[in-house]
């Protein structure tokens, strides 16, 4: 099977790549360094002619009001070209719980991304994640000075992004769902119990302070970014991944 990755030199698109090349199948990363561009459409038709799959893992590079701009345009501009050069199957990576978010101008974006790939005209498979565990230093860091952390006791099951990569690897190898798979991690923590765990694995002595008003995550309403039943629930633990990374 013939799949172009557009991200694919990132953090999830390059693992894509690595786990389809593995399995037997010709996984093609596509970005602006390999000379196609998914804003402007530079190149994108002629990568995806003869293309089986297609796999958008790009994002937005800001996650304001313009993220909508920038899913709209690359969405259409990966849709035309892909229905032009004969993709069977259309995937795309988005956020579990995205529309119970409307406060967020980037999980509004990530709906739109959805709803257009939906109405599009190639057959499509939409995998949710969790947040990644790759992305907790950001979110600390948001709210953070010299002495201390502020975070919401929001709910979050983060996941770790090789095992997001996998659920996107298995998702574009099969059938299209014409629907969704969502993918988390195994546990719920809430986010100031998760950056406390963090903080410690470090060596860090700054001190998580309670603020359900402090950063992006304070407008997220009860367990938004919890995953339902029947999604699918990786293996790695935070604290295992933690583990990892002092290694």
């Amino acid at each position: 099977m013939e799949i172009a990755v557009i991200g694919g030199t990132g953090l999830i698109g390059s693992q894509v790549v690595r786990i389809l090349k593995a399995g037997g199948h010709e996984a093609v990363p596509l970005s602006p360094s390999t000379g196609v561009d998914l804003l402007t459409g530079h190149g994108l038709p002629e990568a995806l002619k003869g293309i089986d799959v297609v796999v958008n893992l790009t994002n937005s590079p800001t996650f304001d009001e313009a993220s909508s701009v920038f899913f709209r345009k690359t969405m259409d501009t990966m849709l035309t070209a892909a229905e032009a050069g004969g993709a069977g199957h259309a995937v795309i990576l988005s956020i579990v719980g995205a529309e119970k978010v409307p406060g967020l101008d980037y999980y509004r974006a990530k709906v739109l991304q959805e709803d257009i790939l939906r109405a599009g005209p190639i057959p499509y498979s939409i995998v949710r994640a969790t947040q990644f565990f790759e992305f907790v230093d950001a979110v600390l860091s948001w709210t953070a000075d010299e002495n201390s952390v502020r975070l919401p006791a929001t709910p979050v099951q983060p996941i770790a992004a090789a095992d997001v990569a996998r659920a996107v690897a298995d998702v574009s190898t099969g059938h299209p769902l014409r629907g969704t798979r969502d993918v988390a991690g195994p546990e719920v923590f809430a986010l100031d119990e998760l950056g406390r765990i963090t903080l410690a694995a470090r060596g860090d002595h700054r001190t998580v302070v309670t603020d359900d008003s402090a950063g992006m995550f304070a407008a997220v309403p009860g367990d938004a970014l919890i995953a339902e039943d029947g999604a699918l629930l990786a293996g790695t633990s935070y604290r295992e991944w933690l583990a990892g990374q002092r290694g």
